[in-house]
């Protein structure tokens, strides 16, 4: 295996400068959700899909379209609805009189940023159209593939199951979605300031773009270098194996969680100004990566048991790699 070269102070400190920038510019419409604001910056140079899950009116699809408009990028948003077809999303090709031939229409899948927007309300048949696209980024139509530019992202959001329309996502889907996270309301003070920004009219009408596709791509690079040490490499993968025998366990987390975890972890780790990752990364992490990719024995949910709960347990009993360990 052939070393990655060692990370510049520099470009860490780029990285930190360049991290802040989007954060900041998407806090001026998200207010009071800044640690919500960074995982999701996190996910996007960790080369993740993001799916965003809460109550109707918490800033989920805001948060979305600010990430996509703080980067001068390509940016489509898809308004996901029962009558949605898949080649609405992939494409389709269409005849052409003057050329006698078939001319391709590009779906709205083809763009650096794409957010779904209550991706539960499409039918399970919309929803597959997507499998290619966030797992491979490329799109197959009519016998074609067509590579999808980077850097992309899928940013999707979805209303609680228990809302009248929804459809469950499939496990397949939901295990190609690197995070989970829940916005959550505002607290009372941010509540007023929501008042004060919003109340004539958005702050997102304002916002404008701080970085360029060219800068997102550098910091993916910078954070790919960043070290992962063998003791937090098996770490990461004790605890993915600890979901596959739990007893309240119905489902484990799949491999692919390992390889996630690990990629946000060392975004994390450079947004935080390092260039190796640490155990604290990963156990703060875990639980946005692994609680969808689970699923509780019936015996369980009907006790009450919550996944967090579970996945807390896990961390708390696993032994935690104490020093550094040579690859």
């Amino acid at each position: 295996m052939v070393a990655s070269p060692e990370i510049e102070k520099n470009e860490i400190t780029s990285f930190q400068e360049k991290f802040d920038l989007i954060a900041s510019n998407i806090d001026q419409v998200i207010r009071g959700k800044r640690g919500v604001i960074d995982l999701t910056v996190a996910c996007l140079v960790a080369e993740g899909h993001l799916l965003i899950e809460d109550v109707p009116g918490v800033g989920k699809t805001q948060l979305a379209k600010s990430l996509a408009r703080s980067i001068d990028c390509d940016f489509n948003r898809i308004q996901f609805t029962p009558d949605l077809l898949p080649s609405d999303i992939t494409g389709v090709s269409v005849w052409d009189r003057e050329t006698s031939s078939f001319d391709f229409k590009a779906g709205a899948i083809f763009a650096n940023i794409v957010v779904g927007d209550e991706i539960n309300r499409a039918s399970p048949k919309t929803q597959a159209a997507l499998l290619e696209a966030m797992e491979e980024r490329q799109v197959t139509t009519e016998g074609t593939t067509r590579p999808l530019t980077p850097p992309f992202m899928v940013v999707a959001t979805q209303n609680p199951l228990e809302h009248e329309g929804t459809y469950p996502l499939p496990e397949a889907q939901l295990d190609r979605f690197m995070m989970r996270l829940v916005v959550g309301y505002p607290d009372r003070g941010h509540a007023i300031q929501i008042l004060d920004t919003h109340g004539v009219r958005s702050s997102y009408e304002g916002l404008t773009s701080v970085l360029h596709a060219d800068d997102v791509i550098n910091m993916i690079e910078i954070a790919q270098r960043v070290h992962v040490s063998l003791g937090v490499k098996t770490y990461i993968v004790d605890l993915v194996e600890a979901t596959r025998s739990h007893p309240e366990l119905l489902l484990g987390s799949s491999p692919r969680s390992t390889l996630f975890l690990q990629r946000l972890a060392r975004a994390w780790a450079a947004s935080d100004g390092r260039s190796y990752v640490t155990p604290d990364d990963v156990k703060q992490l875990a639980p946005y990566v692994l609680e969808h990719r689970m699923a509780l024995r019936p015996e369980a949910h009907m006790r009450g048991t919550r996944m967090v709960e579970v996945i807390e347990g896990l961390l708390s009993s696993l032994p935690v790699p104490t020093q550094r360990m040579d690859d």
